[in-house]
């Protein structure tokens, strides 16, 4: 009996809750919380713009504390205040929190308002921190309300303003929303590498930080992946370990900061997802281990009026006695568990969907059958709700992926260009040494200079200390240091000429280092350009055999028709038309054998004709593919097998080349599809835009693994040979178990 008896993640409830929790570690509850920060608020002037940022702490305490009135006049108050400010920042974000306390209370239109406002103040504004914390808020709303692609870009590009940002009081705390923020939707995508990263960016600044709360979101957030990590790969006992691990971690960040984070419901979910792992993943000598923790989070969770969170820790008590044979406590635990889930604003679904499953098979073990279609009645009423729910959201998460990957696309095109400005950086970081050299050895000639100078200024007032004791000397010596220093010009001026010969000579090598380069891009411009022009030769050449190819096949097919139908079809109705003169003159019993050799010939002639048609469909000629498709489809339908062909917005414009080529690409489909998939309905879609025709061809069979037939399989190579003949492409999604869709699409501006 598979149950889940246990919350995945925290509620968002308390996210914004957080950051209030981090700002005032020593806190004992949520009043002192909203005590204190009253205080904090009252202490600023009327006029303080420092002010507004105790707005939006207060704020989010009153809507959190429930006085969500007094929290809503309080921000409408103090943003027609902060709005007569030159500087839009503190309006910005004042209209953040408004924004997203407004879709809290799930008034959507206003918040989306309150956000859009926020985002122009913040455009107007040059605070960097301010701009971030917008797109912040921003990509917090459309997480909540499915649009996680757009969210991840808000949060990055608030990510990109936090790292240009001065260092403040909020900036740390701010980063590691942002990463739990990115964490939690990538792990709804399984995308586990980049859920590691941004919840270990998280850990480490609030290790940094000092921040408990923080702390243990983070190693909840790797315990759960790991977790997931094990599901998707048991025989990997590391992942299953690093969970405990992780779990253990948080479990003692409670019990050590548990007065610097007064939250009781984090012990209560920490200790129910130890028990889940003890009790799911590990062996049987666990099972003690499973049943305390199983108790503390029961505890806790009434503690915390986390009712959820009591009914999960009641599921896995009963699991536990199921396990034992004791069905009357496990029907204890479940009772108790279905009462305390409904004392609950919000209950889980998941959970009190499982508590009707087991009690109703614990009903009919015990032979009370009206209470066990009682229970199954409520589980199936709760099915049919979540699964509606999950359909819903496994589109958006498919939206989601597709989107994802255009992004990586367009990052691996920025990565491309990094590279290129990263080799160009490199040289003229090399240029610069080079220019550096150059500039040392000048030195080097300048301080030679200036010592061979002061050199000369000694001699000269030695000169002068010897003239004075003898004029004839003096003159000597005088003519002297005027030879000496027209020896210095005479130097200074070869100096210059050799200085003035290496700039040439650098600039010469530059210039035909230059054209090097230049001439280098022009030969692999003239390549590329080459390459192309054979490439483009070989499609022709390939185009022109499919066209032989093609038009010798349906050739043949005529043919052979023509031969079945003229031949052999004429054969066996002369054959059916002597039976029947000869069964006139025989005897009953030989009449009523003959009259079975009768009706096999009619289905010989029925089987003939069906044939004939699949090899040259006469309908396509004289009134097009709509006609051919759907008289093709309602030949092959039978009891167990329905064909749905929808032609939308199809006027009919393609020539009959064309429409013979899609037909045969459409009926390889859909024989495949019969012959090897055993489908109960194939759909057949071709819809006409503007510029292309788009065609899908979906069933329901067995499907397979298109990553290992899209390249060996002759059926799809023949398909993608007619395809590439019309210029489209095709797109082949298929799992095992999971049926097959084929997408293609065809230009209309490419004539056959």
């Amino acid at each position: 009996m598979n149950i889940n008896f246990r919350k995945i993640l925290l509620s968002i409830f308390y996210v914004f809750l957080y950051s209030i929790l981090a700002l005032l570690p020593n806190s004992a509850n949520a009043q002192d919380i909203l005590n204190k920060l009253q205080q904090e608020y009252d202490q600023f002037k009327p006029d303080d713009p420092n002010k507004f940022f105790s707005t939006g702490k207060l704020a989010q305490a009153l809507f959190f504390n429930q006085q969500e009135a007094e929290a809503f006049k309080l921000l409408k108050k103090d943003i027609a205040i902060a709005s007569k400010l030159s500087d839009g920042r503190y309006s910005a974000y004042l209209y953040t929190i408004l924004a997203i306390n407004q879709l809290i209370i799930e008034e959507t239109s206003n918040s989306r308002q309150s956000i859009l406002k926020a985002k122009s103040l913040a455009d107007r504004s040059k605070d960097i921190e301010t701009k971030g914390y917008v797109y912040y808020g921003y990509g917090w709303i459309l997480a909540r309300q499915q649009q996680e692609v757009e969210a991840v870009k808000q949060f990055l590009i608030a990510l990109s303003y936090y790292d240009q940002a001065k260092q403040s009081s909020t900036l740390f705390n701010r980063k590691a929303n942002v990463y739990k923020e990115l964490t939690s939707i990538y792990a709804n995508w399984n995308e586990f590498d980049l859920q590691e990263k941004y919840s270990k960016l998280a850990l480490n600044i609030a290790l940094k930080q000092k921040d408990p709360l923080t702390i243990f979101d983070s190693y909840m957030s790797l315990g759960y992946m790991y977790e997931q990590k094990y599901l998707e790969d048991q025989a990997n006992l590391a992942y299953r370990n690093s969970a405990e691990q992780y779990y253990l971690k948080a479990l003692n960040t409670y019990l050590e900061k548990q007065n610097e984070i007064p939250i009781p419901s984090n012990l209560a979910f920490v200790a129910n997802n130890l028990s889940h792992l003890y009790f799911k993943f590990y062996p049987e000598e666990y099972r003690d281990k499973a049943t305390q923790y199983a108790e503390l989070a029961k505890t806790k969770g009434l503690e915390s009026k986390q009712y959820n969170l009591v009914a999960s820790a009641y599921g896995i008590l009963s699991e536990l006695e199921l396990l034992k044979g004791d069905t009357k406590k496990a029907k204890e635990h479940l009772l108790s568990s279905l009462v305390e889930i409904n004392k609950s604003q919000v209950q889980d679904q998941q959970i009190l969907m499982s508590i009707y499953n087991t009690l109703s098979h614990i009903s009919e073990q015990e032979g009370n059958y009206q209470e066990a279609i009682n229970y199954y009645k409520e589980y199936t009423t709760l099915f049919t709700n979540v699964y509606d729910q999950e359909k819903l959201g496994i589109g958006k998460r498919l939206e989601a992926q597709y989107e994802k990957g255009k992004q990586d696309q367009e990052l691996a095109l920025l990565q491309v260009e990094a590279e290129k400005k990263e080799q160009q950086i490199q040289l003229m970081a090399a240029l610069g040494i080079q220019q550096k050299q150059e500039l040392e050895n000048m030195r080097l000639i300048q301080d030679n200079q200036s010592k061979e100078l002061e050199v000369s200024k000694l001699t000269a007032e030695k000169q002068f200390q010897e003239i004075q004791m003898s004029k004839l000397e003096a003159k000597n010596r005088a003519q002297e240091i005027s030879n000496y220093q027209q020896e210095i010009s005479l130097k200074d001026k070869i100096n210059t000429y050799y200085i003035a010969l290496m700039i040439a000579a650098l600039t010469l090598l530059a210039v035909l280092f230059y054209a090097y380069t230049q001439r280098l891009k022009h030969m692999k411009q003239r390549e590329n350009f080459h390459n192309l022009a054979i490439e483009q030769e070989r499609q022709n050449a390939k185009i022109s055999m499919l066209t032989a190819l093609l038009d010798g096949q349906e050739q043949e097919r005529a043919r052979i028709a023509r031969d079945l139908h003229d031949g052999l079809g004429g054969l066996l109705s002369g054959t059916k038309l002597q039976l029947s003169h000869l069964n006139d003159q025989t005897s009953v019993e030989i009449q009523e054998k003959m009259q079975k050799g009768i009706t096999q010939l009619d289905m010989a002639v029925d089987e003939l004709r069906r044939v004939a048609h699949n090899l040259t469909p006469d309908l396509l000629q004289k009134f097009g593919l709509q006609e051919a498709l759907n008289d093709y489809a309602s030949r092959m339908c039978h009891d167990n097998l329905e064909i749905d062909v929808q032609f939308l917005h199809f006027n009919n414009s393609m020539n009959l080349d064309q429409q013979l080529v899609i037909y045969r690409i459409i009926q390889e489909l859909v024989n495949n599809a019969i012959k090897h998939a055993e489908p109960s309905q194939i759909i057949i879609q071709l819809v006409e835009e503007d510029s292309e025709y788009h065609i899908t061809v979906e069933d329901d069979g067995k499907g397979f693994d298109s990553s290992n037939h899209s390249n060996k399989s002759a059926g799809l190579q023949n398909i993608r040979s007619r395809v590439e003949f019309l210029k489209g492409t095709l797109n082949v999604q298929s799992d095992i178990g999971q049926g097959s869709s084929f997408e293609i699409n065809i230009p209309k501006t490419k004539q056959i």
